[in-house]
């Protein structure tokens, strides 16, 4: 798809607050950057989800980089979740039709709030930082991520960052790294099949993650010094944000998108 009738601004806008927010906290930037496509830009809720996707990967990469500058990317633990992200997500889409997903979704907000609550309790903060885990807990990590990316449309940040913390036992910093490195993982393969089958604005998504790149780098490198306790505090009101858009979403029973 072409570029929409749109200012180059507004374009603008969307990288960078999609950039700011990978940055920061680890995430793809879908969470600001699909309600900001299609308010700013005037995309379907379908196409700004895909296009997203293509926004994210050039903005993932600056960002990881940024967290690798400072060794805080879990090379090995990161390559084993997005193996099993990519697993998750194909299972996720190829069960959307069998599952009860206003159910799902409200469930899924109960462990958000429950997650977002435990993040920011100091003795759920891991001393570790290698991220070395066992590769099936890592890859479990992963395949629930992918799965409910396919089945809500949440982006795998979202539950990669809590469960490599309150499972894997890795500190905050190292987390958001890592999770940014599956975040690659899954956009990259995602937007292979949805840029082919034309349901992507491709000029805008590759211009807004080209923009939006650079921001995530500073806005990584930046984050690194912010103190893990406040970072917490900073992730879990993320956390919150998501699950109030997913119980609103149940009850008003919009229909999942693709994951962001």
């Amino acid at each position: 798809m072409g570029w929409p009738p749109a200012s180059i601004g507004k374009v603008v806008a969307v990288g960078v607050f999609g950039g700011l927010l990978a940055g920061i906290f680890g995430v793809g930037g879908g969470i600001v950057m699909v309600p900001l496509l299609v308010f700013l830009i005037g995309l379907d809720q379908r196409t700004a989800v895909t296009t997203s996707l293509l926004a994210i990967i050039p903005i993932s990469v600056l960002g990881m980089l940024g967290y690798a500058f400072g060794s805080a990317v879990a090379w090995q633990a990161g390559l084993v979740m997005g193996v099993g992200s990519v697993v998750g997500g194909q299972l996720g889409v190829r069960l959307l039709t069998y599952v009860p997903v206003p159910a799902l979704q409200l469930g899924f907000a109960a462990l958000l709030l429950y997650s977002a609550y435990r993040l920011v309790q100091p003795a759920s903060q891991g001393e570790a930082a290698s991220g070395n885990g066992p590769w099936w807990l890592l890859l479990a990590v992963g395949v629930v991520a992918g799965l409910l990316a396919g089945l809500l449309g949440i982006g795998g940040g979202i539950v990669l960052i809590p469960g490599l913390v309150l499972l894997a036992g890795v500190d905050l910093t190292t987390a958001r790294g890592t999770s940014l490195l599956v975040v690659l993982i899954t956009a990259a393969t995602a937007s292979v099949t949805t840029v082919r089958s034309g349901q992507t604005a491709t000029a805008v998504g590759v211009w807004a993650g080209l923009i939006g790149a650079p921001a995530a780098l500073v806005a990584s490198l930046g984050s690194q010094a912010i103190p893990q306790q406040q970072a917490a505090w900073l992730f879990a009101g993320l956390m919150v944000l998501a699950a109030v858009q997913l119980m609103r979403k149940a009850v008003t029973r919009e229909p999942p998108a693709e994951p962001a």
